[in-house]
């Protein structure tokens, strides 16, 4: 099953899920991430991800154009401006919306803008987990 975790920038929410869905879930689900814009990889969401084993900083942001050409099962769009903006897709693909908090718009001390991607990683996290169940609504 191939499945695009797409978001505005493919910074930071879109790289944990396609993180997590390799680590999780890699004998199940052929992962993507890209998105609306390139941001390059958020250091924050490689730093937390590398806290719980998963190594995400040799990915690189890339444009929602780049792959679609992919014949993908599922999109699923991690925020509204992605959902709202989502392009159309060849074949027979279900867009799914499973938004989550943008935790590179986090403010405050080093401690708590982590903090704020930890929870969002964690989020991430289980929405992984429940992977392919949950997108078939």
């Amino acid at each position: 099953m191939k499945i695009l975790f797409l978001c505005t920038g493919n910074s930071a929410r879109s790289q944990m899920a396609e993180g997590w869905a390799r680590y999780l879930k890699g004998n199940t689900v052929e992962p993507y991430s890209a998105g609306i814009e390139a941001h390059g990889v958020n250091p924050y969401a490689i730093a937390v991800m590398k806290e719980v084993g998963v190594d995400i900083s040799g990915r690189r942001s890339k444009l929602v154009a780049e792959v679609t050409d992919i014949e993908f099962d599922y999109v699923v769009t991690l925020c509204s401006h992605a959902d709202e903006n989502c392009p159309l897709f060849p074949g027979k693909v279900k867009v799914v919306h499973v938004g989550f908090g943008d935790p590179a718009r986090a403010t405050g001390s080093e401690g708590e803008v982590m903090a704020t991607f930890r929870r969002v990683r964690d989020e991430i996290r289980v929405f992984v987990e429940s992977l392919p169940n949950s997108l078939e609504v």
